[in-house]
């Protein structure tokens, strides 16, 4: 993951996780004198469009029981563990879908965009072998690595119990049921909608996440796999809509045959074409200083943690009608291949393609050109979260995630001195200290130039942390200025202080990891005004809550971009933080209580993200970084 910090804030890395919806292709853009990492490989734009983001048909729970063995086991582990034999060789955290809690936060439309888009920055490619239908049946299955025959039966035995007339016909509904998370049927179990009564208001957690397993059932298919039939010799032995998909879009690494066509001639591999076209959306011709590079990247090698290699650079010509072809490329299997186009002072990069055995061309997806401009009229905040943070006697630190889009039809480019700390549109609070930026995860990708950055249109948000910190006093002012209209603004404060404003409403109390903040909320807030709101109190001592007895907790993630990213950002944020800060002040070479220091599997999770951070980074050594990675692996495993 690229960052985006100024030159003061290096030192307050975060171990950022993305846990929702995300699975989305990460972003990043890159502010004064931060370093992209080797090898200048950045992770391309999504497709724009992923068409409907449900199943045509209900999802075959057996047929993406035998394509997760095939495609994902090797990676994710045959339970979802993250543990597979070559994702614990590929020096990255592969994702624990096995893991209720972080299964639970994102809904089968974000597992599906996953699959189909692919993360290559974790070495996950897109898997254009499947067809639409395969993607959602591979989808269902990995909704099921969570969960027990059991938990669903006492589910079942729940809704049949508590609401023995209602309806199922929301809960088969492919349209509605692929857009919520677990999280999100238990807000609607425990308090209803104009479909659903509010049948689990009661229930315990476990209750509540029983019947919430098996409502999602209902939505999948989980009749047996029929017994396939041979082909005839002159047609492919996988059509468009079997079970049993191809080898194509094979995590990098994994070695696996291809599935060919009895009538197709064996192509030995070598060298073929690579092509494209630019898709001109200017309003005028071609630029005339547009240039197009062709990038190629291998992956392997004696260091996993390496990530993709550059092999292969060559410029190219786009003809008059927008498209290109770079002829006498290297079609080596396996072998990741985007195109570069260069006009204006920024670049834009296409999806990437990776080559298939025997294959002797590779189409790239197009490359949209937009007008360019300066103007920043056109971006507009969804929601600003501020999570507010003690630091010691005399500091309160400001963690500000904002979420915002670029609703206009041109590229908006925003230039940066060297001397510059402060994002022109996003400023940081009124008299505090700007620590610095970072791009979210899960944000639509931010394009880098030379002196700064640029945001296209796009329908994923974009996605900025802001870190700052204020002198706090008995009744600390804080004082936000608005230079883009943001739909709502909330605010985080520890359990035990206060905020008082002219704009803002208290939302109550929410728990986040066992420990209780206060919410406040305002909302339609103008381009030019200006938020100001007192901070009083002193946080009480955190208190661990049963997760058993807190209806809250089940509805943490359920805030999408707010708690629940507030709970991976800002929580993560400064509790490793101050991790880091005693670390560097002793040395940790006693490792007896290592397990002491962890109260769940997520906070073991959490701990290897951060340790990947820091060897990206190049801040621990290799030997130190293996053993302590698996010594956490080992504590992991010790939860389960």
């Amino acid at each position: 993951m690229l960052r985006i910090l100024t030159r003061n804030s290096m030192k307050f890395r975060i171990a950022f996780l993305i846990v929702l919806a995300s699975l989305l292709a990460a972003c990043n853009f890159t502010l004064a004198e931060d370093v992209t990492p080797p090898p200048n490989y950045i992770p391309p734009t999504p497709l724009p469009d992923l068409g409907p983001l449900y199943p045509a048909q209900a999802p075959s729970v057996e047929t993406g029981a035998a394509i997760y063995v095939e495609k994902c086991a090797p990676c994710h582990g045959d339970t979802g563990l993250g543990d597979g034999e070559q994702g614990i060789q590929l020096g990255v955290t592969v994702r624990a879908f096995g893991l209720p809690e972080i299964a639970r936060a994102a809904s089968p439309a974000q597992y599906y965009t996953s699959v189909t888009r692919g993360n290559i920055e974790r070495f996950m490619p897109p898997f254009n072998s499947l067809n639409d239908q395969q993607r959602w049946d591979v989808v269902s299955y990995v909704l099921t690595l969570h969960t027990t025959p059991e938990q669903i039966a006492k589910g079942k035995e729940l809704f049949e119990a508590s609401c023995a007339d209602c309806s199922t016909d929301f809960f088969k509904n492919q349209e509605k049921m692929s857009e919520m998370s677990a999280v999100e049927l238990a807000r609607l179990i425990r308090q209803g909608s104009t479909e659903v009564p509010a049948f689990g208001a009661n229930f315990e957690d476990n209750d509540l996440w029983a019947a919430a397993a098996y409502l999602r059932t209902l939505s999948f298919n989980f009749a047996p796999l029929a017994q396939p039939t041979t082909a005839p010799a002159t047609q492919t032995p996988v059509a468009a809509d079997a079970g049993t998909p191809s080898a194509e879009g094979t995590p990098i690494g994994t070695q696996q045959a291809a599935t060919e066509s009895e009538a197709t001639p064996v192509v030995q591999a070598g060298f073929g074409t690579v092509s494209g076209s630019i898709e001109n959306k200017t309003g005028a011709g071609l630029p005339s200083d547009l240039v197009i590079t062709l990038r190629g990247f291998d992956h392997g090698g004696a260091d996993p943690s390496a990530g993709p290699q550059e092999v292969f650079t060559e410029i190219g010509v786009v003809n008059a009608d927008g498209t290109y072809t770079f002829e006498n490329v290297d079609l080596t299997e396996g072998r990741i291949y985007l195109v570069e186009a260069e006009y204006g002072g920024i670049s834009l990069q296409s999806e990437f393609g990776i080559v298939e055995a025997e294959q002797s061309a590779l189409t790239l997806a197009p490359i949209v050109l937009y007008k360019i401009t300066k103007n920043t009229s056109a971006l507009a905040v969804d929601q600003l979260h501020m999570f507010v943070q003690t630091s010691g006697e005399d500091k309160l630190e400001v963690l500000a995630l904002y979420t915002f889009r670029n609703t206009g039809d041109a590229i908006i480019t925003v230039e940066l001195t060297s001397q510059q700390t402060e994002i022109p549109f996003l400023r940081f609070l009124q008299g505090s200290e700007g620590l610095g930026y970072e791009a979210t995860q899960d944000s639509a990708p931010f394009i880098s130039m030379n002196n700064g950055f640029a945001m296209a249109p796009n329908e994923t948000p974009y996605g900025i942390l802001a870190y700052s910190s204020i002198a706090k006093t008995k009744e600390t002012t804080i004082t936000q200025e608005f230079s883009l209209p943001a739909t709502a603004v909330r605010i985080f404060l520890p359990d035990g202080m206060d905020a008082q404003g002219d704009t803002l409403t208290a939302e109550g109390s929410q728990d986040v990891q066992g420990t209780i903040y206060q919410s406040y909320v305002a909302n339609d807030v103008k381009a030019g005004d200006t938020l100001t709101f007192t901070v009083s109190g002193t946080p009480k001592v955190a208190e661990t809550t049963n997760a058993t007895s807190s209806n809250n907790t089940l509805l943490i993630a359920a805030g999408g971009l707010g708690i629940g990213l507030i709970l991976v950002g800002a929580w993560l944020y400064f509790r490793d933080r101050k991790r880091t800060q005693a670390d560097d002040e002793e040395d940790d070479d006693d490792e007896s209580d290592a397990e002491d220091e962890f109260g769940s599997s997520e906070e073991v999770m959490d701990a290897i993200l951060a340790l990947d951070d820091l060897h990206r980074a190049k801040k621990i050594a290799e030997d130190a970084y293996q053993k302590r990675r698996a010594e956490l692996k080992e504590i992991l495993k010790g939860m389960m």
